[in-house]
C-alpha cells in the first residue's frame, strides 16, 4: 500500500516532461527559449527546471544560449553521420538481444503499439506518430536487459527526434518511416538476425530522410 502512495519527485517529473518536449520536437531546433518560458510551460519551479536543463545539456539535448536561454541543437550533416553510425550499431544489437527474452505478451503489446503508429500515419497525426514510434522501439529494446546500450539509445533519440519532426513537418506523412511490420514478422518467426536487419532498415529510412532534408 505504501509503495502505491509514493510520489515521483518533482524534479524527475519536470525532467521527464522537458525531455519529452525535446524528444518529440515540441522545441524547434535552433530556436532559443527562455528559462522563464519553460517554467511557465512546465508549471514547475526554478530549481527543478534548472536541474532538468542541466541534465539535458549534459546529454547533448540542449545548448545554453546565454541570457538565460537554451535551445535544441540544430542537426548538421556531420552530426547526423555520427548519430546514424551509433544508432545503426546499437539499436539492431538491442533488438537482437531482446528477441530471446520476448514473451508472447510483449509481442502482442508491440503489435498494439504498431497499430497506433499505423493509425497516426493514416491520419497524419505527427505527435501521435512520434510518441507511438518511440514506444514501439523502446518496448522492444527494454526487453534486451542491456542497460548500458539502452541508455546510449535513449541519448541518441534525444539528438535525433527534433530533426525527424522537422523533416516530417516539411514533407508530410509520406515521410513517416515505418518498417515495423518486418520487425514483428521476425519476432513471430524467432529470427534474431532478421529482427536486427529490420530495425536497421527502419532506422536507415529515417536517417536518409533527414539527410535529404539537410542536403536540400
Amino acid at each position: 500500500m505504501a509503495g502505491d502512495s509514493r510520489k515521483i519527485p518533482t524534479h524527475e517529473v519536470t525532467y521527464a516532461r522537458l525531455r519529452d518536449m525535446v524528444l518529440f520536437g515540441h522545441l524547434a531546433p535552433g530556436q532559443p527559449v527562455t528559462i522563464q518560458g519553460l517554467i511557465a510551460e512546465l508549471g514547475a519551479g526554478m530549481t527543478p527546471v534548472r536541474e532538468a536543463i542541466r541534465r539535458l545539456t549534459a546529454e547533448g539535448a540542449l545548448l545554453p544560449q546565454g541570457n538565460r536561454r537554451v535551445a535544441v541543437p540544430q542537426m548538421t550533416a556531420a552530426m547526423l553521420d555520427q548519430v546514424a553510425f551509433a544508432r545503426l550499431s546499437i539499436e539492431p544489437e538491442l533488438a537482437r538481444l531482446a528477441l530471446p527474452r520476448l514473451a508472447p505478451a510483449r509481442i502482442d503489446r508491440l503489435e498494439a503499439v504498431d497499430a497506433r503508429v499505423n493509425e497516426a500515419i493514416g491520419t497524419g497525426d505527427l505527435p501521435a506518430y512520434l510518441e507511438a514510434n518511440h514506444a514501439f522501439h523502446f518496448t522492444l529494446y527494454e526487453a534486451a536487459e542491456a542497460p548500458v546500450l539502452l541508455d546510449l539509445a535513449r541519448s541518441l533519440w534525444l539528438r535525433a527526434g527534433p530533426s525527424l519532426r522537422e523533416v516530417i513537418g516539411r514533407y508530410g506523412r509520406a515521410a513517416l518511416p515505418d518498417l515495423h511490420h518486418e520487425a514483428l514478422a521476425a519476432m513471430r518467426a524467432g529470427d534474431p538476425a532478421a529482427l536486427a536487419a529490420a530495425v536497421h532498415r527502419d532506422i536507415q529510412q529515417g536517417v536518409d530522410q533527414v539527410r535529404a532534408a539537410l542536403s536540400a
